[in-house]
């Protein structure tokens, strides 16, 4: 039987909504990366957020994860996170750098404003040698938050040509 765990970080609601329409299509298990020190997710603040993940992209910070799951039974692993300064944020590079992710398939699926994938996908494929990292899906955090992206969510689902129901 196929097992698929669907991770995912986010602040502001977007890639934890994209993390629940993966979820509900392949009926994978959600896993919330959750940090320690919580991001300060108050939008009137979103330039403070900002400032603070490009200092923790800036200085290679490793921000701690409250929980890592047990992926030993899962055979996909989507990855989700929000673009942050052309990047996936630091606390995913804690997340691969502290889960064993050999020999398992991983899935990216990212949240964006504009700059798509930002190579990142690319990234988690060097960071990551002995998994085999797929096709993403980037998508506007606008276009989740304001539209039903299920449809498009379905096709990308579909275009990996794994069947979820084994």
């Amino acid at each position: 039987m196929t097992k698929t765990l669907i991770t995912y970080f986010g602040t502001y609601g977007t890639t934890e909504k994209f993390a629940k329409d993966i979820s509900e299509l392949t009926g994978g298990d959600l896993f919330e990366i959750e940090p320690v020190k919580p991001y300060d997710k108050d939008t009137a603040y979103y330039e403070e957020l900002a400032d603070y993940a490009k200092k923790e992209r800036d200085t290679d910070a490793r921000p701690e994860i409250k929980t890592l799951p047990n992926v030993e039974n899962y055979d996909y692993i989507f990855i989700g996170y929000p673009m942050w300064w052309y990047t996936y944020p630091q606390i995913i590079r804690t997340f691969i750098e502290n889960v064993d992710l050999s020999g398992k398939t991983i899935i990216p699926f990212n949240t964006h404003e504009g700059s798509g994938d930002g190579g990142t996908y690319k990234e988690l494929q060097e960071a990551l040698p002995n998994s085999k990292v797929l096709i993403g899906l980037p998508i506007r955090g606008e276009n989740i938050k304001n539209y039903d992206q299920k449809g498009n969510i379905k096709e990308w689902l579909d275009s990996l040509k794994i069947d979820w129901s084994k």
